[in-house]
């Protein structure tokens, strides 16, 4: 069956705008019963995850009804969240109890933001701070239109030294944590190769390291096996530099990516789900339809949910449909955070998983 070439890759369903101011900190769980996939267990969550994020930026959501380009336009609302794809990711995981550690490089006269986010999330901040500032993602949403602009400013520059206390923070963090997840884009200044250089460092310490990147980076990195990637459909028809338009050319694409050593394949394709491919077993998650109030971290989400899943020891089937209920959980939230665990437990029985062949 072809697949729509959708580029809103991480958005689910029908797009309406309903603005919930939030202020960031820690989720507030609903009660939930005991047999609960997502009732909170010890031992899972003693397991220790630092994520890395190269490039982080501030989210800043404006809303403007009526946006014209080229006009002038008056804002009805904003709000500013710290973000960058690892920042998401820790945020949502920090909510499900896990002790995490966040890394890469922070510009230094923007960063009160972000250690404020941390200390609230009780995130351990181990990013470098670097000259300069981290960068700003603006999304100008227009309730009336029920359109988002996307205006994303470049990166801060990294040089060498930076780059190599980064690597020994790392190898520092490697001694204490269990789980690395590498995500986002990487900024000027840094080679293309150095999630495949963190890979091998993670690998020969026998930790588990996920990757969610794209372009360059994410080809260098296919080599190094990380246990897991999550590319959207297009970042991986880039990659592989082929048309990936029916459900078979996915699947052997991601059975492709297998034989180089990476155990799970994650490929989401906007509103019609996400595939997840493993040696003996691959599955099609189907989203029911929501009502999108922000795409901000809605990927994120996902590598969320999917580590969550992995760490409860759950089958694929189950990995599909929380890390799909992740993903709806933080498109239904302004800004990158999850709603309560009871609705995103709600979601998951209404998620569609089929076994592929």
């Amino acid at each position: 069956m072809p697949i729509p070439q959708d580029r809103a890759s991480h958005a689910f369903g029908r797009t309406q705008f309903i603005h919930t101011p939030h202020a960031f900190g820690r989720t507030q769980f609903a009660p939930t019963p005991t047999s609960s996939l997502l009732a909170p267990h010890s031992l899972l969550t003693m397991t220790k995850i630092t994520t890395i994020t190269l490039n982080p930026a501030i989210d800043q959501t404006v809303a403007i009804p009526n946006f014209q380009a080229g006009a002038v336009n008056r804002v009805a609302w904003e709000q500013s969240d710290p973000g960058g794809k690892g920042v998401n990711v820790a945020s949502f995981l920090a909510d499900f109890g896990y002790s995490i550690a966040v890394s890469g490089f922070l510009g230094q006269e923007n960063v009160e933001i972000f250690q404020t986010f941390f200390t609230q999330k009780q995130i351990s901040d181990r990013f470098i701070r670097i000259p300069g500032k981290t960068r700003v993602n603006v999304k100008i949403v227009d309730e009336v239109k029920q359109e988002i602009t996307d205006v994303n400013f470049p990166g801060q520059t990294a040089i060498e030294s930076d780059i190599q206390s980064l690597i020994q923070t790392v190898d520092q963090l490697a001694a204490e944590y269990d789980w690395f997840i590498l995500s986002g884009s990487i900024p000027a200044g840094i080679p293309t190769r150095i999630y495949a250089e963190l890979i091998d460092r993670l690998k020969a310490r026998n930790k588990t390291v996920v990757l969610d990147a794209s372009g360059d980076s994410f080809r260098e990195a296919i080599a190094a096996a990380p246990y897991a990637v999550k590319p959207n459909i297009h970042e991986l028809e880039e990659v592989l530099e082929t048309v990936l338009d029916t459900e078979p050319k996915v699947i052997q694409a991601a059975r492709n990516l297998l034989e180089q050593g990476i155990h799970s394949v994650v490929v989401s394709m906007g509103e019609k789900g996400a595939m997840f491919v493993e040696k003996d077993n691959a599955v099609f998650a189907r989203p029911p339809q929501i009502e999108v109030k922000s795409t901000v971290g809605a990927g994120d989400a996902m590598v969320a949910g999917f580590v969550t899943a992995k760490l409860r020891g759950l089958p694929l089937t189950d990995c599909a449909r929380l890390a799909t209920s992740f993903s709806l959980g933080a498109l239904s939230q302004i800004g990158p955070r999850l709603p309560p665990i009871a609705a995103i437990e709600s979601t998951m029985q209404q998620v569609t998983v089929q076994t592929l062949h």
